[in-house]
C-alpha cells in the first residue's frame, strides 16, 4: 500500500512494526482489513504458467446481455455575452411586456423577452422584416455619455 493512502493508524502501526523485532506470532504485514477477510474467493486460482500462455489471454470473457443504447447526450448551448444601447421608450417597453406576461401568471426575464422577439422576426418574411427594422429609431452606435 502508498503510503500516501495509509491512515494515520495504520502509519503509526507500520512505522512502529519496521523498528522493532516481529514477534512469531504477530501479522503478516499484507493482512487484509476485516471486511476482506469474511469473504472467500469463489474462482480457482490461476496457476504462474498458465497464466503467461497466450492461449489464456485470448480466451473469450463472459458477454453481457445487451442494453438499449443510451441516448446521446444533450449538448448545451453555447452562451454569448453581449451589450447593446436602446432608446429608454424600449426599455419601457420591455417593462410592459413583462407586466404582460406576469398578469398571464408567467415570469419572463428581458433577455427571454429579447429571445422570443428574435424569434418572431425571424418567422416573418423579408418585407415584413425590412418594415419592422424601418419602423425603429435609429441608434448612435457605440456606448452613451454618462448623463445622456
Amino acid at each position: 500500500m502508498p503510503a500516501a493512502r495509509k491512515t494515520p493508524v495504520a502509519a503509526a502501526i507500520a512505522a512502529a512494526t519496521a523498528t522493532t523485532a516481529k514477534p512469531a506470532h504477530a501479522a503478516p504485514a499484507t493482512a487484509r482489513r476485516p471486511s476482506q477477510a469474511r469473504k472467500t474467493p469463489t474462482a480457482p486460482l490461476k496457476s504462474a504458467k498458465s497464466a503467461k500462455s497466450p492461449a489464456a489471454k485470448a480466451a473469450p470473457k463472459a458477454t453481457k446481455p445487451a442494453k438499449a443504447p443510451k441516448k446521446p447526450p444533450k449538448l448545451k448551448a453555447l452562451l454569448v455575452r453581449d451589450g447593446f444601447t436602446m432608446p429608454e421608450a424600449d426599455f419601457a417597453l420591455i417593462a410592459t411586456l413583462k407586466a404582460r406576461a406576469l398578469a398571464a401568471q408567467r415570469d419572463a426575464k428581458k433577455s427571454e423577452l429579447l429571445r422570443a422577439g428574435l424569434h418572431a422576426l425571424a418567422a416573418l418574411d423579408s418585407a415584413s422584416l425590412v418594415a419592422a427594422l424601418g419602423a425603429l429609431e435609429p441608434v448612435k452606435i457605440g456606448r452613451p455619455k454618462r448623463g445622456q
